[in-house]
């Protein structure tokens, strides 16, 4: 078994979906390995990550748009240091999860068709964040 590791930083221009497949393909690429599992790892509380589908625009507002109805900004929340989308941005972390398993397949992330990997950033503001990258395989 080999391993390999990295941490990328992706620059965020406030809430919306930046998606850095791309970036994981070369990573995976540039290990040598071949068969294994690649671990994405979002190392915030008020950003994740998600697979979703890469083609259709509307997916991206839809995902959006539900996520804003399930945690909206407002004055209901104890936790409001850094402004009103601080708990909200919270709450939608949580909903969507900091840690993605992607199987690795002929030295590339075996992803469907249709699926690309986002980073969803949930505060209003521009943020850079960073992804930990660990590669297990052979």
């Amino acid at each position: 078994m080999r391993q390999a590791s990295e941490t990328i930083t992706i620059e965020t221009g406030g809430k919306g979906f930046v998606e850095f497949t791309d970036r994981l393909c070369e990573f995976v690429a540039a290990s040598g390995i071949d068969t294994g599992l690649l671990t994405a790892f979002c190392r915030h509380t008020s950003a994740s990550l998600l697979i979703t589908e890469n083609a259709a625009g509307a997916v991206k507002r839809d995902l959006a748009a539900w996520l804003e109805r399930v945690a909206p900004e407002g004055p209901d929340y104890e936790h409001d240091c850094e402004g009103p989308d601080d708990m909200p941005a919270h709450l939608k972390q949580v909903l969507t999860g900091t840690t993605l398993s992607i199987p690795v397949a002929r030295g590339a992330p075996a992803l469907g068709t249709w699926q690309g990997v986002f980073l969803a950033e949930h505060r209003a503001a521009p943020h850079r964040r960073e992804i930990a990258l660990h590669l297990l395989g052979e």
